[in-house]
């Protein structure tokens, strides 16, 4: 599984990163920052978790 982001479509709201810091991070203007492309285990529970959350539908999963 890999993370993608839609960097037009991200509004800041910061949800990924308040469920998952370890995966997820914010730029200088806010917008979502991936820090583990490819997440494992309890890890990718928590990603399809931000992805489902994500207000905007910024984020999305590629199965791989």
């Amino acid at each position: 599984m890999k993370i993608e982001t839609d960097h037009d479509r991200c509004i800041g709201a910061g949800q990924c990163v308040l469920t998952e810091p370890r995966i997820f991070d914010q730029d200088d203007d806010g917008l979502v920052r991936v820090l583990t492309e490819r997440p494992r285990g309890a890890d990718e529970t928590a990603a399809r978790t931000a992805v489902f959350i994500c207000p905007a539908k910024a984020l999305s999963l590629v199965e791989e």
